[in-house]
C-alpha cells in the first residue's frame, strides 16, 4: 500500500537509512545499542509528533505492567499457591479416594502443577477471593491513572493553519471560490477569508502523474546507460517478462528507450487531456482559511449549533446574497485536517456510494470471520475437503507434522491481514481515519481470536452465537465459564504471550509483509531501470493503527488473565519492552514519517481500559461458577463492572465524568519559530538555493491543494522530474554535510548490480 507521501521523502528514507546523520550506527552491530541511544527530541525531528506519542504511550503501558506485576506475582501469586489442589496432587491417596482410576499422569500432573499458580487452587467459598476483586479493581484505577498522566504529558501541536481552515461539504458543484468568500465576508462581520480553495477529482490524474514520472526515470536511466555503453539494451514490456526465457509470440522484446519514449509520449498526453478535464469535475467540498482562529470558532459553532445529530433544527447560519448559490443549508462544517493527513485520491468516493463500498466491503469481512473466526476452525475446515490428505501420504514425519503447523500460523498472520486490508479498501478520506478503523476493527476482532472464543472453548463466532442464543444457554453457560479457569487454560496464553514476545516482535524486526511485497513488486517490474525505482521505494508510512492494535491485544490478554494466572504478567512486560525497542529501531530507521491527528491516539487510550474491565469479568465468572451469582463477592463485582461500563460509555458518547476518563490531552499551538519540525523532518534555515526550494516545497505542502495540481512546470518537458531533481539535490545535501562521507563512498552497489543485471 503506497503512500502519498512526495517522492523527495521516500528517497531521503533510503538514504538516512543507510547513512545517519550523526553516524551512530557504524560498527558491527551498532544499531543494537543505537535504540537506547536516540533521544525523543531526535525522534520528532525525523519521524513526526505521533512517533513520539506512540512510544510513550508505550512506556505507560510499560510501566502499568511494571507495578502490576510486582502486585500480582508478590501478592496474588502466593495466595493461589495456599489453596488445596497441590495436597490433591501430592496425595496420591486422596486422588484415588475421589473415583480415579489410577495416579494422575505426567500430563496431568504438570497441568495441575501449573494450576497452583492460578486462582482455580482456591478453596470454593475463601474470603480470598475479596482480594482478587479489589486488585482488579486497583488495576482499573491504576490503568486509567496511567493514561491520564500519559495524555497529560503529551502536549499535542497542531499547526496555526489547521486551527483556522474549515472543510466543508455539501458545497454547489458550480460554486465559484470567489462566491465562497465573499458570503463569509458578507455573513459574518469583520470576517476575512485568506483562502478558499474546492476540491476536485484527482483520483485518475494522481494515477498519470505517479505513472508518468517514473516512465520518464526509467527513460533517462537506459539514455544515460546508452550513452555510457553505446550499447542499446533490449527489455520484456510484459509483467514479468524478465523471468520469461525464451521468446514468443505476444512476448517480444523491445528496445528500452524507445519504448520507454513513446510509453512517456502516451502518458504525457493523457496528463494533459486530465488535467485539463478536472477542473470541470468538481466534489462539492472545499477548504477554507480565515485570518484568525476566534472567526474560525465563530462560524463552526454557528453551523454546528443548527444540527442536533444531523437533523436540522429551526436555527439556521448567517446568509448572505450567495446562500442559495451555494446550498449553504446543506453544508457540513468541521476542521479541516492537516494537509498531509488528506488523502485526495479517495475524496472523490463520498456520499451514498462511499456508504455503499463500506457496507459490502464490511459484509463480505463478517461473513467470512462469521465462520472462519479461529485458525484452528479454517484447518478443520480445510481437512473436511482432503485439502492435506495428499501431504499425509508422504509418510514422512517432518513434512506431515511441520505442514499444518505452518497453515496454522500462516492463518493466524492473514486473518488480521484480511481485517487491515478492508479499512485500506474503504477508502478513508484521511490517513488518520484509516488508522483508527484499522485500529478498533482489527483489535476487535484480535480480541474474540485470540482472547475470548480460545478462553471459552468455542471455535469461530457461528459456534458463539449458537451457544449465546441458544435455549440450555444459561444450563451450559456454568460449563463455558468453567474453560476460562482450566489449568492448561492460562498455560495457553502464558505461551502465546511468550511466542508473541520472541517470534512476533521478530518478525516486526524483519518486516515480512514488506519483504513480500517488495519481491511481488520487483517480479512484475518490466525492466532494471522499473525494479530500480521500485528499491528506491521501498519505504511505508509507519501503521498506527495495526501496531496499536496488535499491542493492545496482547496488554489485553496480560491484564484480563493478571488475577487468575498472575505469572503471565511478568512475560507480558517482556513483551512490551521488546515490542518498544523494535518500534524503536523500524520508525527511525525504516519507515516514513506520517502526520496524523490526535485522535487515533485518544482512541488507543480509549481502548485501553478495555483491558481491566475484562479481568473484572473474568472475575465475575470465576465468583458466580464457584460461589454462586449472590454471594457478596460476586455482587460487589457486577456493582463495580456496571459502574465502569456506564462511566466509559457515558463519556465516550456523551462527553460526561471527563474527571474520571483516561483522557487528560492539552493541546498547544506550534510555533513556528520555535518548532523547527515540518512534516516529520527538520527545517534547516539555510540561504542556499537547495535549502530555498525545500522550504518552497513545504509552504506547497501546507496548502489544501493536491500536489499534483501545485506544480506549475508539469506539463513542461522535464517539468515532472524537477521534483526528483530537488530530491537528488538534497540527499547530495546530507551525504556532504558529513565529514567523512561524499556521494561515492555512499554508493550501496545498487546501480552497480542493476548495470550487471542488464547485462546478463
Amino acid at each position: 500500500m503506497h503512500s502519498e507521501t512526495p517522492d523527495r521523502y521516500e528517497r531521503l528514507t533510503s538514504v538516512s537509512s543507510s547513512v545517519d546523520f550523526d553516524q551512530r550506527d557504524n560498527g558491527f552491530c551498532s544499531w543494537l545499542t543505537a535504540i537506547f541511544r536516540i533521544k525523543d527530541e531526535e525522534i520528532r525531528e525525523k519521524c513526526g509528533e505521533d512517533a513520539v506519542h506512540y512510544l510513550s504511550f508505550q512506556r505507560h503501558i510499560i510501566g502499568l505492567l511494571v507495578v502490576v506485576g510486582v502486585l500480582s506475582v508478590g501478592i496474588i501469586l502466593p495466595v493461589n499457591f495456599s489453596g488445596d489442589l497441590l495436597v490433591r496432587i501430592i496425595n496420591k491417596d486422596a486422588f484415588l479416594s475421589q473415583g480415579a482410576p489410577g495416579p494422575p499422569s505426567k500430563e496431568e500432573n504438570n497441568a495441575y502443577s501449573f494450576g497452583r499458580t492460578t486462582i482455580a487452587n482456591l478453596k470454593s467459598g475463601t474470603n480470598l477471593l475479596w482480594l482478587h476483586t479489589t486488585f482488579a479493581f486497583m488495576y482499573l484505577l491504576l490503568t486509567v491513572y496511567s493514561m491520564r498522566r500519559h495524555t497529560s504529558k503529551m502536549h499535542y501541536k497542531e499547526d496555526d493553519l489547521v486551527k483556522r481552515t474549515l472543510f466543508i461539504n455539501g458545497i454547489s458543484k458550480y460554486a465559484e471560490e470567489g462566491q465562497i468568500k465573499q458570503h463569509f465576508e458578507q455573513a459574518y462581520e469583520n470576517c476575512t477569508v485568506l483562502e478558499a480553495q474546492i476540491c476536485y477529482n484527482v483520483a485518475k490524474l494522481m494515477a498519470l502523474n505517479a505513472e508518468r514520472k517514473k516512465t520518464e526515470r526509467s527513460k533517462k536511466f537506459f539514455t544515460d546507460l546508452m550513452a555510457k555503453e553505446h550499447v542499446p539494451t533490449m527489455i520484456n514490456p510484459k509483467p514479468c517478462g524478465h523471468l520469461c526465457c525464451c521468446t514468443i509470440t505476444g512476448c517480444e522484446e523491445e528496445e528500452a528507450v524507445s519504448y520507454y519514449t513513446k510509453m512517456e509520449a502516451k502518458l504525457k498526453e493523457e496528463y494533459r487531456k486530465e488535467k485539463e478535464k478536472v477542473h470541470t469535475k468538481p466534489l462539492g467540498m472545499a477548504f477554507v482559511t480565515f485570518q484568525n482562529e476566534a472567526m474560525t470558532a465563530i462560524i463552526l459553532k454557528d453551523f454546528n449549533a443548527c444540527q442536533v445529530q444531523g437533523c436540522r433544527c429551526q436555527l439556521e447560519p448567517q446568509s448572505s446574497q450567495f446562500s442559495e448559490v451555494l446550498h449553504v443549508y446543506n453544508w457540513s462544517v468541521s476542521y479541516a485536517p492537516d494537509p498531509q493527513n488528506v488523502r485526495w485520491e479517495n475524496l472523490s468516493l463520498g456520499g451514498i456510494s462511499w456508504w455503499i463500498r463500506c457496507f459490502i466491503i464490511n459484509c463480505i469481512l463478517f461473513l467470512l470471520l462469521f465462520f472462519l473466526t479461529t485458525p484452528a476452525i479454517i484447518i478443520s475446515t480445510m481437512d473436511k475437503f482432503n485439502v492435506t490428505k495428499p501431504v499425509e501420504y508422504l509418510n514422512n514425519p517432518i513434512v506431515t507434522q511441520f505442514f499444518p503447523t505452518l497453515l496454522l500460523w500462516a492463518f493466524s498472520a492473514l486473518l488480521p491481514t484480511i481485517v487491515y486490508y478492508s479499512a485500506f479498501f474503504e477508502a478513508h478520506w484521511t490517513r488518520s481515519g484509516e488508522n483508527r478503523t484499522t485500529m478498533h476493527k482489527c483489535y476487535t476482532f484480535l480480541i474474540f481470536m485470540v482472547l475470548l472464543l480460545p478462553s471459552l472453548g468455542l471455535s469461530s463466532l457461528d459456534v458463539f452465537f449458537r451457544w449465546l442464543f441458544d435455549k440450555k444457554f444459561l444450563a451450559d453457560a456454568k460449563i463455558r465459564f468453567e474453560c476460562v479457569f482450566l489449568p492448561d487454560n492460562g498455560a495457553f496464553f502464558v505461551n502465546y504471550v511468550i511466542a508473541s514476545a520472541f517470534i512476533g516482535n521478530a518478525m516486526d524486526l524483519l518486516r515480512i509483509p514488506g519483504l513480500l511485497m517488495y519481491m511481488i513488486r520487483l517480479c512484475l517490474a518490466r525492466s532494471a531501470a522499473d525494479r530500480r525505482n521500485v528499491k528506491r521505494h521501498q519505504a511505508y508510512e509507519f501503521q498506527f493503527g495495526a501496531a496499536y492494535a496488535w499491542m493492545m491485544n496482547v496488554f489485553t490478554v496480560v491484564m484480563a488473565y493478571s488475577i487468575t494466572c498472575p505469572i503471565i504478567v511478568p512475560f507480558g512486560l517482556m513483551y512490551m519492552l521488546l515490542k518498544h525497542l523494535v518500534d524503536r529501531y523500524n520508525m527511525y530507521y525504516a519507515y516514513l514519517p506520517s502526520k496524523l491527528d490526535k485522535k487515533i491516539h485518544s482512541g488507543a487510550v480509549t481502548q485501553v481500559v478495555a483491558a481491566p474491565i475484562l479481568c473484572l469479568f473474568w472475575l465475575l465468572f470465576f465468583s458466580t461458577v464457584r460461589t454462586g451469582f449472590e454471594t457478596p463477592t460476586s455482587m460487589f463485582t457486577l456493582v463495580v463492572l456496571i459502574i465502569t461500563i456506564v462511566v466509559c460509555l457515558s463519556h465516550v458518547c456523551f462527553g460526561h465524568f471527563k474527571y474520571l476518563s483516561a483522557h487528560n490531552y492539552k493541546i498547544d499551538t506550534k510555533d513556528n519559530e520555535t518548532d523547527a519540525v515540518k512534516n516529520g523532518r527538520p527545517a534547516r534555515p539555510s540561504s542556499s538555493p537547495t535549502s530555498k526550494s525545500q522550504q518552497q516545497q513545504t509552504q506547497q505542502q501546507q496548502m489544501y491543494i493536491a500536489q499534483v495540481l501545485q506544480d506549475p512546470n508539469s506539463d513542461e518537458p522535464g517539468g515532472a522530474s524537477s521534483e526528483e531533481d530537488r530530491g537528488s539535490s538534497q540527499d547530495e545535501e546530507m551525504l556532504n554535510g558529513g565529514s567523512s562521507i561524499n556521494e561515492a563512498d555512499f554508493q550501496s552497489g545498487e546501480d552497480s548490480l542493476i548495470a550487471n543485471e542488464v547485462h546478463q
